[in-house]
C-alpha cells in the first residue's frame, strides 16, 4: 500500500498540466507559489519514502549475498566431511567414518536451506529493484516539473511587473495631457495666448498712431512750402513796382 501510494502521488504530480491549472486559476501567481511549495514538500516526502525503499532493497541484497556465501561455505564443509569419512573408512575406522558422513549430511542440509532462501529472495530483489527504478524516474520527473513551475512563476512575475509599470506610465500620461482643456497646462497656455494677442493689439495701435503723426508732418511741410512760395511771389511783385 505504501509503495502504491508513492507511485500514485508521483504519477499525479509528474503528469500535472501546468497551463491548464493556470487557465483555471483566479490568481496564477499565488497558485504557482502554492504549487511550488506543494511540489517541494511532495518531493521531500517522496525522497524520504524512496530512500527507505532503497534501504529495504539493500537489506534484501545483503541477505541474499549472505545466503549465497553460506551455501558455498556449507558446501565446502560437506565436501571436507565427506572426504574425511572416506579416508577413515579406508583406514578401517567405520564408526568415525559414519560420524563424518553424518556431518556432511548436516552441512548439505544447511547448504540446501541457504540456497532455498537465496532463491526465494531473488524475485523479491528483482521486483524491488524495478520499484526503485520507477520511483527514481518519477522523482526525476517531479524535479523537472518543479523547475518548469519555478521558471513559469518567474516569467509570470516579470510580465506582471511590466504590465503594472506600463499601466502607471499610461496613467501618468493621462494626468498631464496638455491637450486636455480642463488641465492646468491648457489654462496657462490660453492665458499666454490672450496676453500675446493683447500685445499684438497694442503694437498695431501704436503703429497706427505713428503713421498718423508722420502724415501730419508731411501736411505741415506742404503748408510751409506754400507759404514760402507766396512770400516769394510777393517779394517779386514789389520789386517789379519799384522798377
Amino acid at each position: 500500500m505504501t509503495k502504491q501510494s508513492i507511485f500514485g502521488r508521483i504519477a499525479q504530480l509528474a503528469k500535472a498540466n501546468i497551463n491548464a491549472l493556470l487557465d483555471s486559476a483566479e490568481d496564477p501567481k499565488l497558485m504557482l507559489d502554492q504549487m511550488v511549495r506543494d511540489y517541494t514538500n511532495s518531493i521531500a516526502d517522496a525522497e524520504s519514502a524512496i530512500a527507505e525503499t532503497i534501504g529495504n532493497l539493500r537489506l534484501l541484497e545483503d541477505d541474499h549475498r549472505e545466503d549465497v556465501e553460506a551455501a558455498t561455505e556449507w558446501g565446502g564443509k560437506a565436501l571436507a566431511a565427506s572426504r574425511k569419512a572416506d579416508e577413515l573408512r579406508a583406514a578401517g575406522a567405520a564408526a568415525d567414518a559414519d560420524r563424518f558422513d553424518n556431518l556432511a549430511k548436516v552441512a548439505l542440509g544447511r547448504q540446501l536451506q541457504s540456497e532455498k532462501e537465496a532463491k526465494i529472495a531473488e524475485p523479491q530483489i528483482a521486483s524491488q529493484s524495478a520499484v526503485v527504478a520507477q520511483l527514481k524516474n518519477g522523482l526525476n520527473a517531479m524535479k523537472e516539473k518543479l523547475n518548469q513551475l519555478a521558471s513559469k512563476r518567474n516569467e509570470l512575475i516579470a510580465r506582471s511587473k511590466t504590465a503594472e509599470a506600463q499601466t502607471k506610465v499610461m496613467d501618468a500620461v493621462k494626468s498631464i495631457d496638455i491637450m486636455d482643456p480642463t488641465s492646468e497646462v491648457s489654462r496657462f497656455e490660453d492665458k499666454i495666448r490672450r496676453e500675446e494677442a493683447r500685445v499684438r493689439g497694442a503694437s498695431e495701435l501704436a503703429a497706427s498712431s505713428l503713421d498718423a503723426q508722420f502724415e501730419s508732418l508731411e501736411d505741415l511741410g506742404e503748408l510751409t512750402e506754400v507759404d514760402a512760395r507766396l512770400a516769394a511771389l510777393k517779394a517779386g511783385g514789389a520789386s517789379e513796382i519799384e522798377k
